[in-house]
């Protein structure tokens, strides 16, 4: 491993979450991590989010190719570019992370903001509106709540799929992209993941079940999927309502 920068390895060391402080503790001491690694040694079927989840806390990671066990070419991964000058505003940033989680349950209370139900909030996931990989933090040295977002544990995984297989994640890297797409603001969107896609999510609890189970029984005597039959009940509601 070359010289790392104090300011770095401080950032590197302050990561607690278990997944991402694998990786860290992986490269730090083998000086990179690859796939075959990360899914035989450590159980992660997902590597992406792992590699993921080290990016997002300031960790600049390259991907690079090796050879598998069995010959293969797979990714592996590595520090990027760490200059110092990159990490004055991440010192300290599990603390911070907290205390944007706080602001934000505070001022909307412990919900998703993509399914918009109300759960503990220990389950509640931090997340950047706009993908780290695209957005960063910005210039600013202050983190802004309002550019975080709370998610539940399924949320955050749909999200993560969706935006790594987005052409903007992949290749363009424009952040305006992201600030008009659902999984950023799921209140006012234009796109999904760049395609021309309008969804909504659901969600029955609670008394409310016997709602859902009306509905399921009713779809499935007419023998249709229940978010089509959902669809034409609403169709339906608003031609009544406009004639």
């Amino acid at each position: 491993m070359p010289n790392l920068p104090k300011d770095f390895i401080e950032l590197c060391h302050s990561v607690t979450a278990k997944r991402p402080k694998t990786v860290i503790d992986h490269i730090l001491e083998h000086g990179f991590i690859t796939t075959e690694e990360l899914k035989e040694i450590y159980g992660y079927n997902h590597p992406p989010r792992a590699i993921r989840d080290v990016r997002e806390h300031g960790i600049p990671l390259e991907t690079f190719r090796v050879m598998s066990s069995d010959g293969r070419k797979i990714a592996a991964y590595r520090f990027g570019d760490v200059k110092t000058k990159r990490f004055t505003k991440l010192s300290g940033r599990t603390g911070l992370s907290k205390k944007i989680k706080d602001a934000l349950t505070e001022k909307y209370g412990c919900k998703c903001f993509i399914y918009l139900e109300e759960i503990d909030g220990r389950e509640l996931q931090i997340d950047h509106r706009v993908p780290y990989e695209v957005g960063g933090d910005g210039e600013s040295v202050e983190l802004d709540p309002e550019d975080f977002m709370l998610l539940s544990g399924s949320a955050n995984r749909a999200k993560s799929w969706s935006c790594e297989h987005c052409e903007n994640w992949k290749n363009t890297k424009d952040r305006t992209i992201c600030l008009t797409c659902y999984w950023a603001y799921p209140e006012n969107y234009s796109h999904i993941a760049m395609r021309q896609i309008r969804r909504l999510d659901l969600v029955w609890q609670e008394d409310e079940v016997t709602t859902y189970e009306k509905l399921k029984t009713k779809a499935r005597f007419l023998e249709k999927e229940i978010p089509l039959f959902v669809k034409e009940i609403i169709e339906n509601e608003i031609r009544r309502r406009s004639t």
